[in-house]
């Protein structure tokens, strides 16, 4: 690890220089009581010294890419902002004193309707008020101290980057994925803009405008991401997914079961008709037609009883008509009815007054033998067609992209009265947004393919999940003009090791970043299929709200009288009307948010940050309330004491009775040594391979217990004392950068050094740059034996044996110890599972069928060795 760290040329001359003026600390030798001023401090002192991160493009060895989730940038960082990039921060900052080469970007999701909204609203351009929020956010990020790589900045608003996400959509419109189409959407009449399905509440009415939502017949554009959908079914079985846990069900649920084929036909009104059927055999009957359920846009139509759609695998046209006797697909409501393979539908067919001269017979070419055969040309001329034949659920529709609105991606297509739908030719890239209100004459341009100068360009822009569909990719190589991404980067660095965002985003945004990621694996861009190896999908931050019972108004907390918060009683103070008490999430709206400015501007950034790592998982909701922070307080606390502790026993120089070798002290000595490797252990465990950052912290704490509990004399000569105190310092570096910087200058001055040859500890570098902790060769590690998942025995091994033992070892040793073989002697092993955390623990997992009951007793002539064993 060491000989990894002194090649890399971003740890050259100006990182060693910088980490030696690192060292210095701002509180001196003084013996300062830890207040907030203090904190505010060291704060200051190294926020400029701890800024940024240090990856290396050219460095994939030992690569870390952590990704979290990009903002859209409203202009103010909330508590959901800071708990999820502290997370992030803290992994990312952990990985790299591990010796991995780490990539933390950052970046804005900045095109959307919200932005257009708000900018409106103050008679402003969305660029200006955009841009304006970016720089403010920024700021507060800053503020936050992550160690986010902004040399890798990006901002989907900028032609910069738009330009290859309309470089992109060009080649998904060259691989025919997208394609125009008339459809019935939900129109929110406020904010005049289509939404998806999703976006539309309970009681029909916009999640945003809060309008109720109208149904209108557009002209759209989409892409095909049901090409797609079997791969991205199977793709939730890649086995380098990790910890996708309920996500995968969500991903699962929204895909749905492959069991059909989608066509896309051409009808007699111009457009295309989406038919799943679970037989595409069906589509060669030449007496096939269409059923739609009777409330189809398509029945408005003044032609309708005249409709037809194009059958080309048949060479025939189908009949359309609509009716709902049938039993449509699930979510479906066209149904394709094939008259020569069933029998109700050849009623159907004559109940509409309709001839019918063929039957099933073998020599039609329907007989079942045939269908296979028939099955196979319909998909093989779908894909020669480009009209679908993809295994698809009947429920998943393509993705609907198009935006009635201004701030947004524009499409890259000219519409052309002789030519058509015609793509804009790369070199004209990017297609500019024209200033807000233009007049209709500024969307006049040039057909590409014919030179008409009364073209218009495409005037709908893109949903924004396509911007952030591959904005990941785009990270790695954000300042390249000539290309959408270097291949070769994203070959290195590629996929995301640990991505990081909320549950709402677990299912569209996923499902459309994984779509985007699988095309371009397919064009030999990116190297895997799936974009994300690990998700941590972090919980809410929750405020207490307070609402008037009867009339629903939110109320301050300042207005409120509590009366019993165990069992959320409150009244109003001033009229003593009852009030209901509960936990909702931060908002404006409801008075229960927090501003994150005035947690640093009062307790610091580092304690802000542990105070949301703290108490609960990552993946749960936490409860923001301050009667839980005396507990970080307090640790804090102690931890600078135990400094000052340290400092005061180590530069006493009062002659000593105590004999390094004796009994006491060595118990003593012992006892940290056990302390130090058991809380490395659990911190490092939870750390790297659990991310409980919460628990990570509980085991920080039990070290600082130990280490309070020492006598003054073992603080004065104790070598395993000052490892472990090193030891904590280090640990708490990734979540409370500046106050362990602090900690770690003030403990590299403290004299008596007893490890000052130690490869352990680089007494000259500061505390980010130090080697992760390591467990002691010669600590005993846990290798736990379960059974179906329960806890047989933990049988101890050194640490130097445990790192090399084998699933085969592991079973050699569980099948020689007596706890073991004695409850599975009469049960038949299914299989064993063996995970090996190296330095840590190792768990074998045995799995048995449940014993059978015991039959009753052989009568007596019968063979009792016959008998079935219980």
């Amino acid at each position: 690890m060491q000989a990894l760290r002194s090649t890399r040329p971003w740890r050259g001359a100006y990182w060693s220089s910088w980490r030696r003026l690192l060292t210095q600390s701002c509180t001196g030798t003084e013996n300062l009581e830890l207040t907030n001023d203090v904190k505010h401090r060291i704060e200051a002192h190294w926020r400029e010294q701890l800024a940024g991160g240090q990856f290396n493009p050219r460095d994939s060895q030992d690569k870390y890419y952590v990704l979290s989730m990009f903002p859209y940038p409203s202009g103010n960082l909330h508590m959901g902002h800071v708990r999820v990039y502290t997370i992030a921060d803290s992994v990312a900052r952990f990985q790299r004193m591990c010796g991995k080469n780490v990539f933390q970007p950052m970046g804005w999701d900045s095109f959307g309707l919200p932005a257009e909204n708000a900018a409106n609203q103050r008679g402003v351009e969305p660029a200006s008020w955009t841009e304006q929020n970016i720089a403010q956010m920024k700021e507060q990020l800053r503020r936050l101290d992550c160690s986010f790589d902004w040399n890798h900045e990006l901002s989907t608003c900028s032609p910069q980057y738009y330009k290859w996400t309309q470089h992109l959509f060009l080649m998904l419109h060259r691989h025919g994925l997208a394609y125009q189409n008339e459809a019935l959407v939900n129109w929110d009449p406020v904010d005049q803009t289509v939404l998806a399905d999703e976006q539309v509440d309970a009681n029909g009415c916009s999640w945003r405008s809060g309008a109720k939502v109208e149904k209108k017949l557009l002209r759209q554009w989409f892409i095909r991401t049901s090409a797609y959908a079997k791969q991205l079914l199977d793709g939730l079985e890649d086995p380098t997914l990790r910890d996708w846990r309920d996500i995968i069900n969500l991903q699962r649920h929204w895909i749905g079961e492959c069991d059909g084929y989608a066509f896309n036909l051409l009808t007699s009104a111009s457009g295309l008709l989406r038919v799943w059927t679970a037989h595409p055999e069906h589509l060669k009957d030449p007496h096939a037609f269409l059923v739609l359920r009777s409330n189809h846009h398509l029945s408005k139509l003044e032609d309708a009883g005249s409709l037809t759609a194009e059958n080309p695998f048949a060479g025939t046209t189908l009949p359309v008509i609509f009716g709902d006797e049938v039993t449509f697909p699930p979510k479906c409501d066209v149904y394709l009815a094939a008259p020569s393979f069933r029998g109700e539908d050849k009623e159907l067919w004559e109940s509409h007054g309709l001839a019918f001269t063929s039957s099933c017979k073998e020599e039609d070419g329907v007989s079942p033998a045939n269908w296979e055969l028939l099955r196979k040309e319909v998909l093989q001329a779908a894909t020669r067609l480009n009209v679908g034949g993809y295994r698809v659920s009947s429920k998943l529709q393509d993705w609907l992209i198009s935006r009635q609105r201004y701030w947004g991606t524009p499409i890259p297509i000219v519409h052309c009265a002789k030519c058509g739908a015609v793509p804009v030719p790369e070199e004209q890239l990017p297609v500019s947004l024209p200033p807000k209100d233009s007049p209709k004459e500024a969307f006049l341009c040039e057909c590409p393919k014919c030179g008409d100068k009364e073209a218009r360009r495409e005037t709908d822009t893109m949903d924004t999940f396509v911007d952030s569909s591959w904005y990941y990719l785009r990270y790695l190589d954000a300042q390249n003009s000539e290309r959408i991404f270097d291949p070769a980067l994203a070959n290195k660095f590629m996929p995301v090791d640990l991505y990081i965002g909320g549950k709402e985003h677990a299912v569209l945004h996923l499902y459309y970043a994984r779509f985007m990621n699988h095309f371009l694996h397919s064009c030999g861009l990116s190297p895997t299929s799936e974009p994300f190896s690990r998700l941590l999908v972090q919980g809410m931050v929750m405020g207490r709200s307070f609402r008037v019972k009867g009339s629903g108004r939110y109320v301050p907390e300042a207005e409120v009288e509590i009366v019993n918060a165990k069992k959320n009683q409150a009244v109003l103070k001033e009229t003593k009307e009852p009030v209901v008490m509960t936990w909702e999430k931060m908002s404006k709206s409801k008075l229960n948010g927090v501003e994150p400015s005035d947690m640093f501007n009062e307790y610091g950034t580092d304690t802000t940050r542990l105070i949301i790592l703290a108490d609960v998982a990552p993946t749960s909701h936490r409860n923001w309330s301050s009667a839980t922070f005396p507990g970080i307080l307090n640790w804090q606390k102690r931890l600078w004491l135990t400094l000052q502790d340290f400092q005061e026993a180590r530069e006493d120089q009062t002659p000593s009775d105590v004999v390094a070798t004796s009994e006491e002290f060595l118990a003593e000595d012992a006892k940290l040594f056990d302390a130090r490797n058991f809380y490395v252990k659990g911190a490092t465990f939870n750390y790297r391979h659990a991310h409980q950052l919460s628990v990570a912290i509980s085991k920080m704490q039990g070290l600082t217990n130990s280490l309070r509990r020492t006598p003054k004399h073992v603080l004065r000569h104790g070598k395993q004392f000052e490892r472990a105190l090193a030891a904590q310092i280090i640990m708490l570096a990734p979540m409370a950068p500046h106050f362990a910087s602090e900690l770690w200058s003030k403990f590299v001055t403290i004299p008596g050094r007893l490890n000052p040859a130690s490869q352990e500890l680089q007494w000259s570098e500061d505390v980010l740059t130090q080697r992760w902790p390591d467990i002691d060769a010669a600590y005993n590690l846990d290798l736990s034996i379960k059974v179906n998942g329960f806890e047989n025995c933990v049988i101890k091994v050194q640490r130097t044996h445990l790192d090399k033992v084998t699933h085969s070892d592991a079973l050699d040793i569980a099948f020689n110890t007596e706890s073991v073989t004695s409850y599975l002697i009469d049960k038949k092993i299914r299989n064993t599972n063996f995970v090996l955390y190296p330095g840590i623990e190792a768990i074998l997992n045995i799995h048995v069928d449940k014993a059978q009951k015991a039959q009753k007793p052989a009568t007596s002539g019968e063979d009792e060795e016959a008998q079935p064993r219980a």
